[in-house]
C-alpha cells in the first residue's frame, strides 16, 4: 500500500512539474480547447433534450471534437 501511495504522489508531481513548464501561449491554447470541449458537451445535452436521439447527438459532439480532444466521447465518457 505504501508503495501505491508513492507511486501515485510522484505521478502527482510531475504532472504539476509539466504543466508549469507550458508557455503561456500553449496555457491560452489548452483554456481555449477545455472551453470548445465544454461547449460540445452543453450542445450534446440541449441535443438530448430536444429528443433527437442518442446517435444523432454523438455524430454532432464527434464533429464538433474533431481535433479538440482523444476519443470519440470528446475527452469525457460517463456510465448510465
Amino acid at each position: 500500500m505504501k508503495a501505491s501511495f508513492w507511486f501515485l504522489a510522484a505521478a502527482a508531481l510531475m504532472s504539476t512539474a509539466a504543466l508549469a513548464q507550458h508557455s503561456d501561449q500553449e496555457l491560452k491554447e489548452d483554456v481555449a480547447r477545455h472551453r470548445a470541449m465544454a461547449a460540445a458537451h452543453e450542445a450534446v445535452a440541449k441535443c438530448l433534450e430536444s429528443g433527437k436521439g442518442e446517435k444523432v447527438c454523438m455524430v454532432e459532439l464527434q464533429a464538433a471534437c474533431k481535433g479538440l480532444a482523444i476519443g470519440k466521447y470528446c475527452g469525457m465518457k460517463h456510465g448510465h
